[in-house]
């Protein structure tokens, strides 16, 4: 059994302890409010820029449009965006895993042969592939500590060069969207070629009153080339955006987890120490009687 002072000792780290997970929780939740604006305020921005090219994909073949083009898939490039830092519950596991699992299922016998290249965001993707048998094309460490929107523009501007150039016949990217506080989702979506799909209107067509047909200058051809990279540098400064977002609350959730098991354990530790404290001076009182008893019966 735990003596009293090893007990004491214990219960002062877990309170140490208490603080600093308290302390952790109260900065995710401040940084949680400010990623979480973040979030909500770019999404009106996105939506108006993805209407603009489905209705110029109504009147333009953006399939001429090099980074539209469909080709055959003999490389790839997957974009990994995990956290630098851990403490945020199953929030990097969970990305990690759900990768390792798509190259795995979908790019099995190209990864074998070497045919596969990670651009990993965040220190823990990147301490966990460069550890086993993974090609890593380049590391983005640090980003989330200053996010700004020209780190997702350094991001597209590689993995369109690699694609433009025929380094990569596809781009995916892999990261976790915010969904609230409690939940975070896990979401693998193909960035290059650009699906035909998200800027279509043809695969789930809505139905319209009036269609209203803009005139545009310079010519609908020539905005869509100055769109599609604003387009997507929008889009991985979104996913940059739900990474931060999703961390934050996964590291708040699991904050206040540990504070409250902390608590419990407190409870736990408190009670034993009561216990060893009890049967201690039990144990001190028996040997008075005992020894007095000796006494009178020597006497």
């Amino acid at each position: 059994m735990a003596t009293l002072r090893e007990i004491r000792r214990r219960i002062g780290g877990v309170k140490s302890t208490q603080k600093i997970t308290k302390a952790m929780k109260m900065v995710a939740a401040a940084k949680l409010r400010r990623a979480q604006d973040a979030v909500i305020a770019a999404r009106p921005y996105a939506r108006k820029m993805k209407e603009l090219l489905q209705h110029l994909a109504s009147v333009v073949d953006v399939t001429a449009n090099p980074l539209f083009a469909v080709r055959p898939v003999n490389r790839a490039a997957i974009v990994i965006v995990t956290s630098d830092r851990g403490l945020c519950g199953a929030f990097n596991s969970n990305i990690i895993r759900a990768a390792a699992a798509h190259i795995r299922t979908k790019y099995g016998e190209m990864n074998t042969a070497g045919n596969v290249k990670l651009v990993v965001v965040g220190r823990k993707g990147s301490d966990f592939f460069s550890k086993n048998d993974y090609t890593i094309a380049n590391k983005h460490l640090g980003i989330f500590a200053g996010l700004d929107f020209s780190r997702a523009q350094a991001i597209v501007a590689e993995v369109v060069q690699g694609y433009l150039s025929g380094e990569y016949d596809q781009v995916e990217v892999v990261y976790n969207e915010f969904k609230s506080i409690m939940q975070q989702r896990v979401v693998i979506d193909q960035l290059l070629p650009i699906p035909a799909e998200d800027v279509s209107q043809s695969s789930n067509p809505k139905p319209r009153t009036f269609q209203i047909d803009y005139i545009y200058e310079p010519s609908s051809a020539e905005i869509i080339a100055a769109l599609v990279p604003k387009h997507l540098n929008f889009q991985m400064w979104r996913i940059l955006l739900e990474s931060n977002a999703a961390e934050q609350g996964a590291r708040m959730t699991a904050m206040d987890n540990a504070t409250t098991n902390a608590s419990d354990l407190i409870r736990d530790l408190q009670l034993s120490y009561n216990k060893a404290r009890q049967a201690s001076i039990t144990k001190e009182l028996l040997e008075i009687v005992s020894g007095a008893e000796a006494l009178k019966a020597a006497g």
